[in-house]
């Protein structure tokens, strides 16, 4: 299934997706290693697309690959899939706004951007709290969304970093 979505027809790639789909749990590792180790982007797509299409199995290999891996194109398509999967993955990728790594971050929020209306609730609520660097990061994400509290957040959380009011 995985040397049709490298290289069959049209046809052939949404039928080993959606054979894909029902394979579920034993297709997850394959696809990610494939996904690391292909340079095509059009494989890529096919492979993230089916790894989304998986659902919730493979959120945490997908976080777990996010994290560990360096190549900023197979974050790109690894967040990309975490994305398109929106709910499921929506508790990791908030997460993810926590994390050390600039860079991992900016994915996090790309891949909630991509879930869209699914994560906004769980963004206001990383947004409202203690955690000033998660905050930052849920408050500028909600904005890139454009959900309109975010402005607000932005300005409060701006005024605790400099202590000024107004």
């Amino acid at each position: 299934m995985i040397a049709a979505l490298r290289g069959g027809t049209i046809e052939e790639r949404h039928q080993a997706e959606d054979r894909l789909k029902e394979m579920g749990v034993p297709a997850v590792d394959p696809l990610i290693r494939a996904l690391r180790e292909e340079g095509d982007p059009d494989f890529r797509w096919y492979a993230a697309r089916s790894l989304a299409r998986i659902g919730l199995p493979a959120v945490e290999p997908l976080v777990r690959a996010l994290r560990e891996d360096r190549d900023r194109e197979t974050r790109r398509y690894l967040a990309a899939s975490l994305g398109e999967m929106g709910e499921p993955a929506v508790g990791a990728l908030v997460a993810l706004l926590g994390a050390p790594e600039p860079e991992l971050r900016g994915f996090a929020s790309l891949a909630l951007c991509r879930a869209g209306r699914p994560a906004v609730g769980a963004l206001r609520d990383a947004m409202e709290g203690n955690d000033e660097p998660l905050a930052t990061c849920a408050a500028l994400t909600l904005a890139r969304i454009g959900e309109p509290a975010a402005e607000e957040a932005l300005r409060r959380l701006g005024e605790r970093d400099t202590g000024e009011k107004g």
